[in-house]
């Protein structure tokens, strides 16, 4: 994946750049200082995920994520901020950011971005609480097939009763994923993705995770 970042400390940057090169799928194509270089080095770059932070001296990230969505509704931003404010919580969501991390653990940026890349919104513990708290829906809007009409009739009939995160895990499940692996694409400690499927199985009234992935699919089929 190619990323850009965006921070107003140049060290920050640079850090995040080299820690993120390691990574044999990560390839950063660029750095930048500010909001409005942001949306500069967007359009120059076109990456498959804009990291950013949320304030900066010389412009902030916010009205610079609002301004590249407008130009490019499927843009892939995530904002990795040390400021966890309601405000700017329920502003990034509302506008389709892909995700909003705190900088706490470099170690799980990563695991968040292949995360956004498969199509999922990730939220930092704290922020997802949040989130759910205020009725915010961290999900980025339709922008595939999968998760088109087909994916939204799935949860209107057979997956009616579960919620949205739960739901993301039967995805998961589906595609035959392990817990460890489900944990990292959706950006959860093994434990929560534990916790998702006992209530899964106690709703949907199904004895295993085998069980789950085949009505999973006989639903897609009769969709």
């Amino acid at each position: 994946m190619r990323v850009l970042i965006v921070d107003d400390d140049a060290f920050v940057a640079q850090s995040l750049s080299t820690i993120l090169s390691v990574e044999d799928d990560v390839d950063v194509v660029g750095l930048g200082g500010s909001g409005p270089e942001a949306v500069e080095r967007y359009r120059e770059l076109a990456p498959d995920i804009l990291l950013m932070d949320i304030q900066m001296s010389g412009g902030d990230g916010l009205s610079a994520a609002e301004q590249i969505l407008t130009e490019d509704p499927a843009a892939r931003i995530v904002f990795l901020t040390t400021f966890s404010d309601d405000e700017y919580i329920v502003r990034a969501l509302t506008m389709g950011s892909r995700g909003y991390l705190i900088k706490q653990d470099v170690a799980r940026i990563a695991p968040a971005l292949r995360s956004v890349m498969a199509g999922v919104c990730v939220l930092e513990g704290e922020v997802l609480e949040r989130s759910a708290t205020m009725g915010l829906d961290s999900r980025p809007q339709a922008s595939g097939a999968d998760r088109g009409r087909g994916h939204q009739d799935l949860r209107c009939t057979a997956f009616a009763a579960l919620t949205d995160r739960e739901y993301e895990v039967v995805e998961a499940v589906a595609d035959g994923l392990d817990n460890s692996e489900v944990a990292a694409r959706l950006f959860m400690s093994e434990g929560t993705v534990r916790n998702h499927i006992s209530a899964i199985l106690a709703k949907l009234g199904l004895r295993n995770r085998t069980q789950v992935a085949v009505m999973y699919y006989r639903c897609a089929q009769a969709g």
